[in-house]
């Protein structure tokens, strides 16, 4: 039976080509459901509403965390909304609560778009949007950011699927994140430099199992390869969800949580988040776009399932 309700039905899209399948809310453009040949390659979630933990979500005009919500701005302070108060940060952007309107769509592709509307902290006119597109194997995942004002706007997006491989337990699979530096990240989040993994338990470049590796950490210096950047989940049988993205996304966040709600309660689960810039990048700066007025940005990610 189906449990979803009737209301989240009707802001979601069902895509099928062939054996795969995904299902896509209209909550934050959230990927919801994603299979290949009834392979799960994310954790579902039918949540209605903004999605949990923010599974699947398209995070704009910034990925992860802004330190206090504080950045500067022309020598004048800027505070965001505090979203992430048990810390006092703002985190993951300004659409993980907006229900965005539907585009143009097929029976394997729709695109949803949302407006950033200038705000507190945050003054400035954005047009967004993201296609999904399934393929044999998986999916193509599109984004467009255009600047819709009259200033120059400083952007960066991530998004956050939680990956897995049909049924294998989360901590049984291997991570591999091509990543020659990771982030020192203190106890509340914040990035305060970089080192080399040459040596360390973070390095992920040869595979670890997601139960040996860093539970919550930020990866940079990716290396490209066939022209993309690609991070994997290995099963025990030989299976891979594969996690490939433009170089545009010069980070990889990876979170292990015992939190994520499954259908049985709470369950393991690792997410692995292609983003543009880092976590603080507004009160940083780094890897900041700043999108000339009428100018429009796009960058492309996906996932794959080989192996199997």
């Amino acid at each position: 039976m189906d449990t979803t309700s009737g209301t989240a039905r009707r802001a979601t899209h069902v895509l099928e080509l062939g054996t795969t399948r995904a299902v896509v809310s209209e909550y934050a453009a959230a990927l919801r459901s994603l299979t290949v040949g009834g392979t799960e390659l994310i954790e579902p979630h039918v949540t209605d509403g903004p999605p949990p933990l923010a599974a699947g979500a398209v995070l704009v005009p910034w990925p992860n965390r802004v330190d206090g919500g504080r950045w500067m701005l022309g020598g004048v302070e800027q505070q965001l909304d505090i979203t992430e108060p048990e810390a006092g940060h703002a985190v993951h952007g300004l659409l993980l609560r907006t229900r965005y309107t539907r585009g143009s769509c097929t029976a394997a592709s729709v695109t949803l778009a949302a407006p950033v509307a200038p705000q507190p902290g945050y003054p400035f006119t954005l047009e967004t949007s993201v296609e999904y597109e399934l393929t044999p194997d998986g999916v193509i995942v599109r984004h467009r950011l255009r600047n819709a004002g009259a200033d120059t706007a400083p952007v960066a997006l991530g998004t956050h699927p939680y990956l897995r491989i049909g049924d294998v337990p989360a901590r049984d699979l291997t991570l591999t994140v091509p990543a020659g530096r990771a982030f020192r990240i203190d106890d509340r989040f914040i990035p305060t430099g970089t080192y080399d993994v040459t040596g360390t338990d973070d390095d992920l470049r040869g595979g670890v199992p997601v139960g040996d590796a860093p539970g919550h950490a930020c990866f940079t210096d990716l290396a490209v390869s066939g022209g993309v950047i690609t991070s994997a989940l290995r099963a025990p049988d030989g299976r891979s969800v594969e996690l490939w993205q433009e170089p545009a996304f010069g980070y990889v966040q990876m979170w292990v949580t015992d939190s994520f709600p499954g259908p049985g309660g709470p369950a393991d689960a690792v997410a692995v988040e292609p983003m543009t810039a880092p976590p603080n990048a507004l009160r940083t700066g780094e890897a900041l776009r700043w999108l000339l007025p009428d100018e429009t940005w796009t960058l492309t990610w996906g996932l794959r399932l080989t192996g199997g």
